[in-house]
């Protein structure tokens, strides 16, 4: 960056005699800028002592503050040292000319932007909009901020701006430009072009004095460092400031200029009016005494608890309205650390979740780019797709890439005039540079081989146990039932195997009447007995696929076989699928017993649980999986798990299948089709209709500075950033960390690109790509404004079970809950010189309920308890739902829904069905159920229907028909010819349809029956204390000690 910017005014420099000057006139600027100044406001800065003022050395390092201003002001090497007392008070006195303000070490968004200098890309003369973590109130009167402007409202940015010659960083501005800075949005005055008085005319991070207020100024005005004059008469004792000088104040402003739906800005500070933001920028909770105890305590009606579910963060989205929707990437903050040492200081994971594929916002859909005749237009360094914050130049013909900054030659055939405002005059016609997500139709030179088909093969366990349960006739009504869904016909192409103690083929060619099978009993050395028609176009063979499922489940209906040769049939599936790839669905009910990848009993030796080789139990036992991941993955196969058994099955060595293929796992315990066959039939649908992408491989690029370096999810990463993905669907999530390569950014953005490379089942190679930006901050507080607590939730779930395949449980349960205490110590202390925090627990509004999904993670079932609290298997395939689930599904399993029924079954019927009551969600909490009352709790997965024990026995006649008074462990719910019957079902139905990825079974509950309703119902209340466990309550108590010791 040079010393000059040409798109911006020139102003004299600032004379060096004093460290005290006069204020300036109001139309001049007295600092000449030398670099901009970013962020949030300069964390790290504290005032001199007044007896020692310094002068002013001009500096030529950024200084990264809120105020992203384009002027630089002179930091002193004082000011950077950590160990200067603040001034031990915050009251000021009530006389003399001089009032002295204490000064803290992290700034708190408590303070006015009063004497800011606007934003970079915001004209001089605007004030800075507030942050959205506090929101105004009416009744307290507003600060002037300058002179009021005729309306204010959001612009729609455009970025593609030329660069001026003497600046390669930043573009230049330009008149009726509506933001400067790609993906901003702010606020464009009417009244911009009659130059308003300038009222940031100094930074205002440096300590010195100022001038007073005139009368007419706001009665709350706060100061952070340095001397204020002391305010006349009808002015309040608080001045806004942070440090350094300030310009009187204007007049008046409207008070709808603090409105927060109106103005957002990066890192500025809080809205001015309210009185509640003024003095702390923080939720917390009193913790007080419990009467006759000497404990300490909580109102547990005063914890914070998502019962509105998933909040996707909206700030994100304002700030740049060009991004991605946050249901594709979401970052844990997105405020990205300006530094190592603050990245240091940020305890939660920082990262982001991905979800390449998820189902389009409603009324949107993903534009489809075609550009046939340029090719794909990238960056030629860094292979960034074009996207909406690359910025163009030279009339249209170069443009800078927004991750490497490179200025690319637009092609002839893309080559657009600019207009007068720099915008491409195509720029309507270009989604691909309006939308934060796009795909484009990839030419031949993205392709490997020719795009594969879509392929799905069955391998079926036959065994006497697969028989007895009903799986088999299910699963095969169900392939058959959705043969005209598959995606990609006419192209489709299916394939069967099924084994017990021998492994059966099956030629399906279309000039057959009816299908042949052929048996290989010789499991050591696998061979095809008929190569090329083991897989068959199902568009050609459909009536011979059909006769298969058919007879499938009468062909083995008298099988006594006990064994499973699920190794050896897995390498014979493989070698079916090894020349196009697919999707591998395989139906597991026995534990493999024959041949290679043959695995045993374990887990029912008590002796290791708690000890170093408690985690060996959750790890394959068997090399042999990971390897056939391993080749699976090369060959572009993917592998979904679908396990039944009533015996341990061994699903973390299964598992491995899914987990490193892409894949996913099923699992269905003590399988019975009567009970769990419409589960097993609408999730099998669901897995082969939705659509799919094929042989995919996806990449995340960042800017400099920045780089993801672990990643976590079902995937095998193919070199340090690519990852292999057999095959991807709207249900899959990705999440990975981030980390800083620089001890310092220098760029006031990052960028996020991700790309999916896939085809299509249509047969065309398709490139999706998500492109987002966050702004750079230099303050710890503004990290935490931004934070998104789905996604930390979700990294840190992940995180948590990939722990407990090297550690104990209770060491993976001691990771979640001591980074929640250094992140809640390292924010408490941002705010302990400032406030008189006592006894409080305080915690960001934006990680409101952290501590509560802390507290649920380490109640699910991969991390709770021990032996005795989850069976091996069903807490391994847990883990491996965990880890692939999106965030609002993670969520909802982690604090489920919990909604009183009974009042509204009792209500009137109408005409149209109002569900919108039900949605008031409970605290999961024993002390919430009324012993009255009909209850239904929804995790995502299952439905549990709790029958209090004073229930109207008419109620629960209509419910159940004439079983109402019968052991509900019997009882099977179904539609009976009344009203509130059909109501209960048309919920049920109406909660399904809203996520369709899983159906959730469900399960009768009456209070009282044990040990039924504590395994399935009570143990699943996060809320309350359950063996041993800490309630909601307690663990809040023990966080809040362990913060107080180690602050």
């Amino acid at each position: 960056m040079g010393t000059e910017n040409r798109g911006r005014p020139q102003f004299p420099a600032r004379p060096a005699a004093t460290p005290f000057a006069a204020a300036p006139p109001q139309n001049m600027m007295p600092f000449s800028s030398s670099g901009p100044v970013v962020g949030s406001e300069a964390s790290g800065f504290r005032p001199t002592p007044p007896a020692a003022p310094h002068p002013t050395v001009p500096s030529s390092t950024p200084v990264v503050g809120s105020q992203a201003s384009g002027f630089r002001s002179p930091p002193l090497a004082r000011f950077n040292d950590p160990s200067v007392p603040p001034p031990a008070s915050n009251i000021p006195p009530p006389v003399g000319p001089y009032q002295h303000f204490s000064a803290s070490a992290f700034p708190s968004t408590a303070q006015a932007p009063l004497s800011r200098a606007p934003p970079l890309g915001q004209p001089l003369g605007q004030p800075p909009a507030p942050p959205a973590s506090l929101r105004p109130q009416s009744q307290i009167p507003s600060v002037p901020m300058g002179s009021p402007p005729q309306s204010i409202n959001f612009a729609s940015p455009n970025v593609n701006v030329p660069y001026s010659s003497s600046d390669s960083t930043f573009p230049a501005a330009r008149p009726n430009f509506q933001s400067s800075f790609p993906g901003y949005a702010r606020m464009q005055s009417n009244a911009d072009s009659q130059a308003p008085p300038l009222q940031y005319p100094f930074p205002p991070h440096q300590g010195g004095y100022a001038p007073a207020p005139p009368a007419s100024s706001s009665p709350f005005l706060t100061h952070q460092g340095g001397y204020a004059p002391a305010p006349p008469v009808s002015s309040s004792p608080f001045l806004a400031h942070q440090g350094g000088y300030v310009p009187p104040t204007p007049v008046a402003a409207p008070a709808g200029l603090q409105s927060r739906d109106q103005m957002q800005h990066l890192g500025s500070g809080p809205p001015i009016g309210s009185i509640q933001g003024l003095l702390e920028d923080f939720s917390s909770l009193s913790i007080g005494s419990v009467p006759g105890s000497i404990d300490p305590g909580i109102d547990p009606k005063a914890l914070p608890r998502p019962l509105d579910g998933d909040v996707e963060p909206k700030l994100f989205a304002e700030m740049y309205p060009m991004n991605c929707d946050p249901k594709y990437l979401r970052l844990t903050t997105s405020a990205i650390p300006n530094s190592q040492s603050l990245a240091s200081r940020w305890h939660l994971p920082l990262g982001a979740v991905v979800c390449p594929l998820a189902e389009a916002p409603d009324g949107e859909e993903v534009p489809v780019v075609n550009f046939v005749s340029t090719g794909i237009i990238r960056c030629r360094r860094c292979r960034t797709y074009v996207n909406p914050f690359v910025t163009f130049t030279d009339a249209g013909r170069k443009w800078r890439c927004n991750i490497c900054s490179l200025l690319n030659d637009v092609p002839g055939e893309y080559f657009a005039q600019l207009d007068a405002t720099g915008r491409r005059i195509d720029l309507d016609q270009r989604p691909e540079l309006t939308k934060g997500s796009v795909e484009f139709v990839a030419p031949t030179e993205y392709m490997m081989r020719p795009p594969m088909p879509p392929v799905y093969f069955f391998l079926i366990d036959v065994s006497t146990s697969a028989v007895r349960s009903g799986m088999i006739q299910v699963m095969a009504q169900t392939i058959r039932s959705c043969l005209d869904e598959l995606p990609g016909y006419p192209r489709t192409q299916v394939g069967f195997i099924t084994f017990d103690s021998a492994i059966h083929f099956y030629n399906l060619k279309s000039s057959l009447t009816q299908p042949q099978m052929m048996v290989v009993s010789d499991l050591d050395d696998i061979f095809l007995p008929l190569p090329d028609d083991l897989l068959v176009n199902l568009s050609e063979s459909r009536s011979v696929v059909e006769t298969f499922l058919d007879s499938l489940p009468s062909l083995f209906h008298d099988n006594v076989n006990v064994e499973s040769a699920f190794g050896p049939a897995l390498k014979a599936a493989f070698m079916v699928l090894s020349q196009l790839g697919g999707k591998l669905l395989i139906f597991q009910n026995t534990l493999p017993s024959l041949g290679v990848g043959r695995l045993k009993l374990r887990g029912d030796d008590l002796r290791v649980y708690g000890t170093d080789k408690e985690q060996t139990l959750r790890l394959p036992e068997d090399p042999f999986y990971k390897q056939m991941a391993a080749e699976l993955t090369k060959y572009q196969i993917a592998v979904n798990v679908y396990a039944f058994s009533d015996k341990y099955t061994d699903i973390a060595s299964l598992g491995t299948l899914a987990k490193y293929t892409g894949g996913q796992v099923y699992y269905y315990p003590s399988f019975q089709s009567a009970i769990h066959g419409e589960k097993l039939r609408h999730e099998l649908t669901r897995d082969l209709t939705r659509e799919t992408a094929w042989e995919a491989v996806m990449r995340i690029r960042c800017g400099k500075g920045v780089r993801f370096t672990s990643y976590h999810g079902n995937f095998m990463l193919r070199s340090t950033d690519l990852m292999a993905l057999p095959a991807v669907d709207c249900d899959k999530a990705y999440a990975m960390q981030l980390s800083l390569e620089e001890t310092l950014l220098t760029t006031q953005t990052v960028y996020f690109q991700v790309a999916l490379l896939y085809t299509a089942s249509c047969g065309e190679r398709r490139i999706r790509v998500h492109t987002a930006a966050a702004p750079v901050v230099a303050d710890l507080g503004e990290m935490y404004r931004q934070a998104d607590a789905g996604a930390i939730v979700s990294l840190f779930s992940r995180l948590a079970i990939e722990k407990t395949l090297s550690h104990k449980l209770e060491d993976a349960r001691n990771s979640v809950q001591l980074r929640i205490v250094k992140a809640l110590k390292d924010y408490r202390n941002l705010y302990a010189v400032q406030h008189r925090l006592g006894g409080r627990m305080i915690y960001p509004e934006s990680l409101k309920f952290l501590p509560l999904y802390g507290l649920a993670i380490c109640r699910s079932t991969p991390l709770r308890g021990g032996y005795a609290d989850a069976s091996l298997d069903e807490r391994c395939s847990a883990g491996y739902t965990i880890m692939t689930l999106p965030v609002k599904k993670l969520l909802k399993l982690l604090y489920p829904s919990l909604i009183r029924l009974d009042e509204y079954l009792l209500k009137a019927s109408t005409q149209v069905d109002d569900f919108q009551n039900l949605d008031k969600r409970l605290p999961l909490a024993a002390e919430n159920l009324d012993p009255r009352g009909l209850y239904l709790y929804d995790d995502g997965l299952r439905f549990v229907i709790w029958f209090g024990r004073a229930l109207s026995p008419d109620v629960a006649m209509n419910l159940l028909g004439a079983d109402f008074a019968a052991e509900l462990s019997k009882v099977t719910l179904y539609e009976h010819d009344n009203e509130m019957s059909r109501k209960l079902i048309r919920i049920l139905q109406k909660f399904r349809e809203r996520d369709p990825s899983y159906y959730p079974l469900c399960h009768l509950v009456r209070q009282g029956e044990q040990p039924r309703e504590g395994f399935l119902f009570l143990s699943n209340l996060v809320e309350d204390q359950i063996g041993g466990t800490n309630g909601y309550a307690d663990w809040i108590l023990q966080i809040h000690r362990q913060v107080q010791q180690n602050a």
